[in-house]
């Protein structure tokens, strides 16, 4: 669908580039002036307008296809190839987000976690300092897996402030809280997931993991046992299993 809408509107311009080119001709072509010099000048300046626009339109068209390449390297696992056009992309419209979150998803990919955060100030910009959540929790990701945690958890409470019903945030902040060995605060937040969806695999794994640590053996047991009650495909129940294991030594 948003192939079908960028077509359209592209064929739209041309269109209008098109239609303003004659129009602008004809009337010209029907001026009666008495310097000859005139006419020529606004053919000239007609064609040059339009060739601005054609341009424009075809800087357009080749971002756009840059990012179209960018995301099936990403499918096919050619990660320098999806970097080397997303940045392409936003090379050419650096005011168009969509081009900077192609960039951001090859930049995870390639585990460059501190230059994705080197690029939030320009997207929060082109948000007009109100980011979408996704791109709010891809940041909050990053900063945790570089053990930023004190940003991870003022990040993911102001998600979770936003739509209580988003799950990932709440998940990734009893992560950073147990990196902090804050563990009744992480238990806090994985039991938040869990009364919403009580078949969260990582929510199960997380309470598990903040009482174990926490020197609660018996409670982090109970939290794998629990889950006899949901149904979770049998490769989970096999990690749950494996996780008991561990916990009862």
């Amino acid at each position: 669908m948003e192939i079908i809408r960028f077509v359209f509107w592209e064929a739209v311009k041309v269109l209008a580039l098109v239609l303003l080119g004659m129009v602008s001709s004809k009337s010209v072509a029907a001026l009666s002036m008495r310097k000859t010099w005139v006419k020529p000048v606004l053919y000239t300046l007609i064609l040059a307008l339009s060739g601005v626009g054609a341009w424009e339109v075809g800087n357009d068209v080749a971002a756009e296809v840059y990012m179209w390449t960018s995301n099936s390297n990403l499918s096919r696992g050619e990660l320098d190839k999806a970097y080397a056009n997303a940045l392409q992309a936003v090379r050419m419209r650096p005011t168009h987000l969509s081009y900077w979150r192609a960039l951001m998803r090859a930049k995870m990919r390639m585990e460059q976690l501190q230059s994705v955060l080197d690029d939030e100030p320009s997207m929060r910009a082109l948000s007009n300092g109100d980011l979408d959540e996704i791109d709010e929790y891809q940041f909050s990701l990053c900063s945790y897996f570089l053990g930023q945690n004190d940003k991870v958890v003022a990040a993911t409470l102001r998600l979770i402030r936003q739509n209580p019903s988003y799950a990932a945030p709440y998940v990734l902040q009893g992560l950073a809280y147990t990196a902090e060995q804050k563990y009744p605060e992480a238990q806090q937040s994985f039991l938040a997931v869990l009364q919403i969806f009580p078949n969260n695999q990582a929510a199960v794994e997380g309470l598990a993991r903040a009482y174990y640590l926490g020197g609660e053996r018996q409670r982090a047991l109970a939290v794998l046992d629990e889950t006899a009650k949901f149904p979770f495909p049998p490769p989970v129940r096999q990690r749950f299993d494996a996780l008991k294991g561990l916990y009862d030594q």
